[in-house]
């Protein structure tokens, strides 16, 4: 099954000596948040194991920086499965709410939302604790990527609402995906992690850039090939596999078979270009402590890679066969067994 696909990364990560430890205080606050309403819903999110995602994604952050960490990281995916096909005025509300995700960043830290719901309650709170400490320069590009993302979702959204969902073309699909999947802001997190900034001439770079957006996009692959039973079971044709079988107008394993093959040819680019780091730095003169903080750069986008894909073949999220309230929710064409955009 596509969740037991495996790769062969060259690179190994380690995972947070606080994942228990942030594991209980994360899982008291999505109770108290109203993140999770109902006993089904927690069990759901519980079996998703998102705080192990964290601990393996953020290996170096504090005890109290993971469970700020593992608290975004809730945020991030419980809003994407809001979406429920068969009430197309969600669409709106969704617009709505993403619309205050990305402001919030823009604001002074701590200011109250204008659009209230548990999920943008959660994220005024939650971003003014990730802020804490990094420069205007970071907050700026984490928003920008952030905003970039939450849009992309809405646009995904608004697709699926008009049937016009699994339409795009390989290519287009693949651009797109870069920007759903939301890795350009997860990377930026990683510097907040460790408490250090990536240099500015250093992010900017051809070398760097591209290899983000590799990252993003193995990262991406990744994920639909071991999300896809699930996927298929919600009915979502934003995936790598249903794009192929549809335009190639191939087999399902003849599609995950291109899938992986498309996976495998960004991460050995990308890996390429992570050995380009060194002359980059010469080309670039940077110092000591540049080259120190443009390394622990490239070990945050390491940590991304290797600790996502490890999360990804055990998560119960992507477990093929659940008879589960969230289960039947995605056959009836919704992710969440509890509404997060509502107020009370």
């Amino acid at each position: 099954m596509p969740q037991d696909v495996t790769f062969d990364l060259p690179f190994s990560t380690p995972v947070s000596p606080h994942l228990e430890y942030a594991r209980e205080r994360h899982l008291r606050w999505v109770r108290d948040r109203g993140l999770v309403r109902s006993e089904a819903g927690f069990e759901e999110y519980c079996s998703w194991d998102l705080p192990q995602a964290a601990a393996r994604t953020y290996p170096y952050a504090s005890a109290e920086d993971m469970t700020v960490l593992m608290n975004w990281f809730s945020l991030a995916f419980l809003f994407d499965d809001q979406f429920d096909a068969n009430r197309p005025d969600r669409a709106d509300r969704i617009t709505e709410v993403a619309r205050e995700l990305i402001v919030t960043p823009l604001r002074p830290a701590g200011t109250a939302p204008r659009v209230v719901c548990p999920i943008t309650e959660a994220w005024a709170e939650v971003w003014a604790q990730l802020s804490r400490g990094m420069s205007l320069t970071w907050q700026t590009r984490f928003a920008a990527s952030w905003g970039r993302f939450l849009t992309a979702h809405c646009e995904e959204v608004d697709l699926a609402a008009a049937g016009l969902e699994g339409t795009l073309g390989v290519k287009e699909y693949a651009e797109f995906r870069r920007r759903t999947v939301g890795i350009h802001h997860s990377i930026d997190a990683g510097e907040r992690s460790r408490g250090f900034e990536v240099p500015a001439q250093v992010q900017a770079h051809p070398v760097m850039e591209r290899m983000r957006d590799l990252a993003a996009d193995v990262i991406g692959f990744m994920n639909d090939i071991h999300s896809f039973e699930r996927e298929r079971r919600r009915g979502d044709g934003h995936n790598l596999i249903a794009v192929l079988r549809r335009e190639q107008g191939c087999s399902w394993e003849e599609a995950a078979d291109e899938a992986y093959r498309m996976t495998a040819a960004c991460l050995t680019e990308y890996l390429a270009l992570e050995a380009r780091v060194p002359a980059m730095c010469d080309e670039l003169a940077l110092t000591e402590d540049e080259r120190l903080r443009t390394r622990m750069g490239v070990e945050a986008v390491q940590h991304w890679i290797n600790g996502n894909y490890e999360w990804a073949l055990v998560t119960g999220r992507y477990a093929a066969d659940k008879d589960t309230a969230a289960a039947a929710a995605e056959r009836a064409g919704r992710g969440s067994v509890d509404d997060l955009l509502s107020v009370g």
